[in-house]
């Protein structure tokens, strides 16, 4: 079964609450309108260049291409044998662009590379 990730693009000093609710809208229909910010691009972009996210290929941590890419979150849908090391360099990714990471399956924010805020 695949797992979900989300990063965040919202503003400086969002809390765990403030990303939730922004996905709860999301789930509901309500985006935000506009092009990706800028800090999305660049994770994305840096993220792509480890992970190609264009074609699914066996060895691809991706269970969807492409990842879904909003003015304000990415949302990646990643393989059950998706590797540990994809997951941290998604955590370090977000964590150098100023991203909040949110696991939807539990609610779970991290605001990397700090811990977990419950």
């Amino acid at each position: 079964m695949s797992f979900d990730l989300v990063v965040w693009a919202l503003q400086h000093g969002a809390s765990s609450a403030d990303v939730r609710a922004a996905h709860a809208r999301c789930r509901q229909g309500q985006h935000v309108q506009g092009a990706p910010q800028p800090r999305l691009v660049m994770f994305h972009r840096a993220l792509i260049a480890h992970h190609p996210d264009r074609v699914a290929a066996p060895a691809s941590p991706w269970e969807v291409v492409p990842l879904h890419l909003a003015a304000d979150h990415i949302e990646m849908k990643l393989s059950p044998s998706c590797d540990d090391a994809v997951l941290l360099l998604i955590e370090r990714l977000a964590g150098e662009h100023g991203l909040l990471l949110l696991d939807p399956q539990d609610g779970s924010v991290y605001p990397p590379p700090a811990t977990v805020i419950r």
